[in-house]
């Protein structure tokens, strides 16, 4: 699940903003409380959830942190079929928060880029009769006209064609053209804004081709664009004004526009790290605040950086940056400064407050042992259930050495395993240490003392199973 917060900036309209995805996909998640106290001293303003959690929303009563609520993609069939169904979601986690004083939600979002290719059109005749349900559902409990349902959709549903690489050539691909136009018809006809999710970064991940500097806001204008009579400075203005056009093209040139997800990772790739991501997070800031638009669509921008904390259990199929698009660490703590106003002087960002951590205790492989005919298997087993990307080409740790590698993944399995001290052996080739084995550039985490579930050792799980077994023998022997 994925959440959203946007930050307050200085306009009368509480919609403009800057914001930012905070997912939940890992293994120890920080409490709800804390994170909402960190918002509202940082000053966010605006949060999106990707699933209503009962956790969170009970967090946010009273916050004034104004939420869009989401609806996960395996949910969209059912929503799709069943009015009542939708009915009932928005009776649980609509009306239940959404009263004076409570959660301030304004947008309902159905799904999250249900018309992605690697999809392969599973949701493609489903998302729309969903869409409808859910603000039917919305009107029928008498918040028609202030919460307003929305899609999240993929970039990639638009594009210009390789013969005029240009905005103004923009169109929706046709395999996507009917059913999106339909969802715009019916998000306009409720006044509900198109939600899109742009990233500039995958452009120069998909493309060792592509002009590093047309990423960034702050190019060398090298590689600028020419349209006609207008000149496009970096890719992300070129994207979205290739949405506009395409929306132009289906009727629909004054449609509201939110971008959803727009950010860059730190690690797990050459072009992942912390300066890039801060170049390019700030860049957005920057572009958001003057209120310029893009060169077709003048005027503020709604715009929302993915994401707020690294996620350690996200896939890494697209790639292994997929685990470390956080400004804040895991922890809470924040990886780089911000400006998030525009404020001479600003302080930054506020980390979480009280996060309790494991013993300082790290696993690595043992320096007296001279055999590492098994290292491999043992570090390919640990990686497996562990987050080993920073070890990567280009990564945070690429240079450690073999040694420092496989204390690495070790480490890493060890503190997702909560530190059980069985969860440091590999076959003898690892021992525990109260030395920190981070070295310049590198870190070797400590986890947080929070996590969603308790894993149970096979060792733990055999000790059991001979206690039950001796007690059934003792039983059978009384009797």
């Amino acid at each position: 699940m994925v959440i959203v917060l946007c930050f307050s900036i200085a306009y009368s309209d509480s919609n403009i903003g800057v914001g930012v995805n905070w997912g939940t996909m890992t293994s120890h998640q920080l409490p709800a409380d804390k994170v909402v106290q960190m918002m509202i001293e940082n000053g966010f303003k605006k949060l999106k959830l990707f699933e209503a959690e009962k956790k969170i929303l009970e967090a946010l009563i009273g916050s004034g942190i104004e939420v869009m609520v989401a609806i996960p993609n395996f949910m969209l069939l059912d929503m799709s079929k069943d009015p009542s169904y939708a009915d009932y979601w928005v009776d649980v986690n609509i009306t239940n928060y959404a009263y004076p004083g409570g959660v301030d939600i304004k947008y309902v979002a159905v799904g999250n880029e249900p018309f992605l290719k690697a999809y392969n059109a599973t949701y493609l005749q489903i998302t729309l009769p969903a869409l409808k349900n859910v603000q039917n559902a919305l009107n029928r409990a008498g918040f028609g006209s202030q919460i307003k349902a929305t899609v999240p959709l993929n970039a990639d549903i638009y594009e210009s064609p390789d013969s005029n690489p240009v905005p103004s050539a923009g169109d929706f691909r046709p395999e996507v053209k009917d059913a999106t136009i339909e969802i715009i018809q019916f998000l306009y006809s409720n006044d509900a804004p198109f939600t899109v999710n742009i990233y500039p970064f995958l452009s120069l991940y998909g493309n060792t081709f592509f002009p590093m500097d047309f990423a960034f806001f702050d190019g060398s204008h090298k590689y600028d664009l020419k349209d006609g009579n207008y000149l496009y400075t970096n890719v992300f203005d070129a994207n979205y004004d290739t949405l506009v056009a395409s929306l132009t093209k289906a009727g629909y040139p004054e449609m509201k526009i939110i971008v959803g997800e727009i950010g860059w990772p730190t690690d797990g790739d050459i072009n992942a790290n912390i300066k890039n991501a801060k170049r390019f997070n700030q860049g957005v800031i920057k572009h958001v605040l003057s209120s310029k638009g893009t060169p077709i669509r003048n005027g503020p921008l709604h715009i929302y950086l993915f994401s707020l904390l690294d996620e350690n259990k996200k896939s890494i199929a697209p790639g292994s940056f997929e685990t470390h698009w956080g400004i804040f660490e895991y922890d809470g703590k924040p990886k780089y400064e911000l400006d998030l106003r525009g404020e001479k002087g600003n302080k930054g960002l506020s980390p979480v407050m009280g996060v309790r951590y494991k013993s300082r205790r790290w696993c690595v492989l043992n320096p007296r042992v001279k055999d590492l005919d098994g290292l491999a298997k043992e570090v390919d087993y640990a990686c497996s259930l562990s987050d080993c990307t920073s070890l990567g080409f280009g990564s945070s740790c690429n240079h450690l050495s073999l040694r420092g590698n496989a204390s690495y993944a070790f480490n890493m399995y060890y503190q997702l395993q909560n530190q059980n001290e069985w969860d440091c052996d590999f076959s003898g080739l690892a021992v525990l240490t109260g030395e920190d084995p981070s070295v310049a550039g590198c870190q070797f985490p400590v986890m947080i003392a929070y996590g969603t579930s308790v894993v149970v050792h096979r060792t733990v799980l055999k000790v059991l199973f001979g206690v039950l077994e001796a007690c059934i023998v003792f039983l059978l022997l009384v009797s």
